[in-house]
C-alpha cells in the first residue's frame, strides 16, 4: 500500500494513541499532535518507541489558528505533505446548564468544534489539489443523542457532525473524503477512573455489557483513510455497543 501521511490532534490521550498505533501499524508516518498545558511528550513518545513505533511530535494549541497554521507547518517540514488529519482533540467542562458559566461554554466550543475549522483549514485545499486526502473527526455519542450536563460537549459535537456533512459535500469531486466517527464509552484511562460503582453503572446502560476499545476506534480511523473507504463520505460511524440507534 501506498504510505501516507497522517496527523492526529488529541494524540497523546487514550483514544488519540490508539489512532496514531493503529495508523502506524497500518503503514502510515504519524505525527503526533500535542498541547503543552496537557500533555507529557517526551514521556509519551519514550513508551511509544519502547512499542515499537517511531513517532514525530508537534506542539500546538488547537483552538488557536496561528497554532494551528504553525503546528501544520512543523508537521510537513519534517513528514511531508499532509494527506490524513485526523481532528480528535476534545476537552469536557460538564455542568448543568444553570449553573455553567461562559468559560466552561468557550473551552469546549472552542477545543472540540472551532479546532475543525483551525486544523482542517491548514490541509483540506491542499488536499484537493493533490486530488486525494481523508478527513477523519471524533465526535461522541453525546452529540448524537445529547446528554445532561452536557451542553457545551453535546453542542460541540453535533456540530462536528454538521460540519463534516457539508465539507464532505464541498470536497466530495475533489478526491478527499470527510467522515466523522461518534464514539460512546470508550475503555480510556479518563474513563476508567470513574467511581467503580458509576462505571459499572455506564456499563449495565450499554446493550452489549462492556466498554468500547481504544483500539477498535482506531481500526475506523484506518478504514476511513484506506483505498477502500473512497466511496465513503460525510458519513457518521456510531461504535457505542449498540448505547444509541440513529
Amino acid at each position: 500500500m501506498t504510505q501516507r501521511i497522517a496527523l492526529v490532534t488529541g494524540a497523546m490521550g487514550g483514544i488519540g494513541t490508539a489512532v496514531c498505533v493503529e495508523l502506524a501499524k497500518a503503514g502510515h508516518k504519524v505525527v503526533a499532535a500535542y498541547h503543552r498545558q496537557f500533555d507529557k511528550p517526551e514521556a509519551w513518545l519514550a513508551e511509544q518507541k519502547a512499542a515499537g513505533f517511531d513517532f514525530i511530535a508537534v506542539a500546538g494549541d488547537a483552538t488557536d489558528i496561528a497554532s494551528c497554521q504553525a503546528m501544520v507547518a512543523a508537521a510537513e517540514g519534517r513528514a511531508g505533505p499532509i494527506d490524513i488529519l485526523v481532528n480528535n482533540a476534545g476537552i469536557t467542562r460538564d455542568r448543568m446548564f444553570a449553573k455553567m458559566d461562559k468559560d466552561q461554554w468557550d473551552a469546549v466550543i472552542n477545543t472540540n468544534l472551532t479546532s475543525m475549522f483551525n486544523m482542517t483549514k491548514q490541509v483540506s485545499a491542499k488536499m484537493a489539489e493533490r486530488g486525494w486526502g481523508r478527513i477523519i473527526n471524533i465526535a461522541s455519542v453525546n452529540g448524537v443523542k445529547g446528554q445532561a450536563g452536557q451542553t457545551n460537549y453535546s453542542a460541540a459535537k453535533a456540530g462536528v457532525i454538521g460540519f463534516t456533512k457539508a465539507l464532505a459535500a464541498e470536497l466530495a469531486a475533489k478526491g478527499v473524503t470527510v467522515n466523522v466517527i461518534a464514539p460512546g464509552y470508550i475503555a480510556t484511562a479518563m474513563v476508567m477512573a470513574i467511581k467503580p460503582e458509576i462505571l459499572q453503572g455506564i456499563i449495565d446502560g450499554v446493550p452489549m455489557k462492556r466498554l468500547g476499545k481504544p483500539e477498535e476506534i482506531g481500526a475506523a480511523c484506518v478504514y476511513l483513510a484506506s483505498e477502500n473507504a473512497s466511496f465513503m463520505t460525510g458519513a457518521t460511524l456510531n461504535i457505542n455497543g449498540g448505547l444509541y440507534y440513529q
